[in-house]
């Protein structure tokens, strides 16, 4: 009897800590008020910065190609960062936390995750939400069982509607104004109404650019083709390549749980305070998307900075950077424009207070 009870005591503690493993004890929310949802934007943001472009659709052609490798290492309902727009939602379908934060210097980049929230949270599916985000009538060919490329080429042959924008974006903002309650300024507002005018504008060819809205036929990626993007092994990733990516992303925003904030990298504040919040509930950041920012914070002399606010925030052994490449020392893939490269958040913190790390060179040779 005894030694039944012994077994079933390590057979116990094998599964707990095995549930450990996959799933952190932590006082994370299920859900966020929009009050509390609020706050955070307010408390934890920095003031308004510059960058040179809008950045409102990724450049990073070959984000995808570190999934099978992220979901290996990252574990699930922990917390995620981020920078710049939607190719965040990729990653929250790929890594499962249970709370994003998107910290941009740019307040525009905060209109951008407003507009995506609201858009989710009004479309009971993604064909609604691409006749939305486009402002251009649901093609009757289009439903849930269909892939990322029947989706785009159907909406491709829709013509933009000037009334469905006008009704769309009205409805946007009752979304976060009325329903939520945002206590909204008319900068915000008419940020908002700026990104999403680019999306009626462009529609599937809306692409990344350095100096306003780019002409069709940009050499940059364009929304279009990041959503029917796959991780190099024909696997979609992309929140629009399912339904079921979908719903998960419209889950988060609908529990107020996709903060975006406006926030330096180096600066005392918005990254900090990120970290204080996780610690305070017993909980890590798992996983942190940079794109290349850091470069930016090299040539500027403030990387130091950075890494002391990555020091600052609670970490473990899985805890990973994902930077982007744009540079020669990558190896970028063929026909490809950048490289999505992943480091150990512990190791960099590490290497950096050993004086390790002294350049951006530095940091794209490290590999996890």
């Amino acid at each position: 009897m005894q030694r039944r009870h012994s077994v079933v005591a390590v057979l116990l503690a094998a599964g707990l800590a095995l549930a450990s493993a996959q799933a952190p004890v932590s006082d994370l929310p299920l859900r966020l008020t929009d009050r509390q949802f609020w706050q955070l934007v307010e408390d934890m943001s920095e003031p308004d910065g510059f960058f040179r472009s809008d950045n409102l659709v990724s450049n990073e052609d070959t984000f995808q190609y570190v999934i099978p490798r992220l979901t290996q290492i990252v574990k699930p309902n922990g917390v995620y960062l981020g920078v710049g727009p939607d190719q965040n939602f990729t990653y929250l379908v790929a890594l499962q936390p249970r709370i994003a934060f998107i910290t941009d210097i740019r307040r525009g980049n905060l209109h951008a995750h407003l507009m995506y929230k609201a858009l989710f949270e009004l479309s009971a599916d993604r064909a609604e939400f691409l006749s939305r985000l486009f402002s251009r009538p649901r093609p009757a060919t289009v439903g849930p069982a269909s892939t990322a490329e029947q989706l785009f080429d159907a909406y491709a042959m829709v013509a933009s509607s000037e009334k469905l924008y006008e009704q769309n974006l009205r409805a946007v903002l009752d979304q976060l104004r009325r329903k939520h309650g945002f206590p909204l300024g008319p900068e915000d507002e008419s940020g908002i109404a700026y990104v999403y005018s680019a999306f009626y504008g462009m529609g599937p060819f809306l692409a990344y650019s350095s100096g306003g809205v780019p002409a069709r036929g940009s050499r940059y990626p364009t929304y279009q083709d990041l959503q029917m993007a796959d991780d190099g092994r024909g696997v979609q990733h992309g929140y629009l390549a399912k339904e079921a990516h979908f719903k998960w992303v419209k889950m988060l925003q609908q529990n107020n749980l996709v903060v975006p904030l406006v926030g330096d990298f180096a600066g005392p504040k918005a990254l900090r305070a990120v970290g204080a919040w996780v610690r305070e509930r017993g909980a890590t950041v798992t996983a942190f998307y940079t794109s290349n920012v850091e470069q930016y914070l090299f040539q500027s002399r403030v990387w130091d900075a950075f890494a002391r606010n990555i020091a600052s925030m609670p970490l473990d052994s899985t805890s990973t950077l994902l930077r982007s490449c744009f540079n020669i020392q990558c190896q970028l893939p063929a026909g490809a424009r950048s490289l999505t490269l992943l480091d150990s958040m512990q190791a960099l913190v590490r290497d950096h207070q050993a004086g390790r790390v002294s350049s951006y060179v530095d940091v794209l040779s490290r590999t996890r």
